[in-house]
């Protein structure tokens, strides 16, 4: 009878073991879940960035010297494979420096003998409507290309593109072409004090690309020629996004390493508008012509 009981106690101890070992795994995994239920899984999205620029490298061979004007200044005031639809830069407000879109600009007009070329790098033109712009007003080539409408006092005007610069000028001088100036006064006149601001023609066409002589896979410099509006940047694609180009003085920007040259080409003109050129072989010193032209400012 002792024994009988002993085993009862035995088999209930044993029962009640188990029982405390079933509920407690059954909290412990009923925890685990609760936890990983409550535990979200995150996304990341890691925005595109541009890739710094290489460092700017000291040119061996230097552009043709600049002119002296021929009246002493006075201090006055101050085709593609494919093509894209322009588009709005996000930072628009800070790409025009100082040549801005809407302002008037006052100082002197003198003349000198002009063909087109000069500073900016640009060939011959029969256009002889160009101008020197003061270093001031020059901007280490960022007035290059633009187009400026130039009036005297007595209601004449003229508009210009510029294509060189003028180291002597005062900020808002401006030297013209013999032609040009002419519409404006007698050449007699040497000097005449003048109101300048910015232009974008329609009849314009469409703008063309040149590679640098001397540009290949490993270095490059990449110019824009044609361009209705001022261009403030330059972007070349490469494998990681877009990269922009530091621009010379002489109107190329350079990519000193060569990455992102031959690839994809990205514009953006003073106003925020972009344009972006694929198919641009490295040819040196070959225009290359596009079927893309800058809309006017809005």
């Amino acid at each position: 009878m002792h024994r009988r009981w002993l085993w009862i106690a035995s088999a209930a101890a044993l029962i009640v073991v188990s029982l405390a070992v079933v509920l407690f795994s059954d909290g412990e995994g009923q925890a685990d879940a609760d936890e990983a239920a409550a535990t979200p899984t995150v996304t990341v999205n890691v925005p595109d960035s541009t890739p710094s620029s290489s460092p700017r490298r000291t040119e061996t061979a230097k552009p043709s010297p600049s002119h002296k004007p021929s009246a002493s200044a006075t201090t006055a005031a101050p085709k593609p494979s494919k093509t894209r639809t322009p588009q709005k830069a996000s930072t628009a407000g800070a790409l025009a420096g100082r040549i801005r879109p809407g302002v008037t600009y006052r100082g002197l007009a003198t003349f000198y003998d002009s063909d087109g070329t000069g500073a900016c790098m640009y060939d011959a033109s029969q256009d002889v409507m160009t101008a020197a712009m003061n270093h001031t007003d020059y901007e280490t080539a960022k007035a290059c290309g633009a187009y400026v409408t130039i009036r005297a006092a007595g209601g004449a005007s003229v508009t210009v593109r510029v294509t060189n610069e003028c180291p002597e000028c005062a900020p808002g001088h401006i030297d013209l072409s013999a032609e040009a100036f002419a519409e404006l006064a007698a050449p007699s006149a040497g000097q005449i004090p003048i109101t300048w601001e910015l232009a974008s023609p329609a009849d314009e066409g469409t703008l063309s690309v040149r590679y640098k002589t001397g540009s290949s896979q490993y270095w490059c410099g990449i110019q824009v020629i044609g361009h209705r509006n001022p261009v403030a940047r330059l972007e070349v694609g490469t494998g990681s996004g877009w990269r922009q180009l530091p621009r010379a003085e002489f109107n190329y920007f350079l990519a000193e390493d060569g990455g992102g040259c031959g690839g994809p080409i990205r514009i953006t003109d003073i106003h925020g508008q972009r344009l972006t050129v694929e198919g641009i072989a490295i040819r040196p010193n070959v225009v290359q012509s596009t079927r893309v032209q800058f809309p006017g400012p809005a």
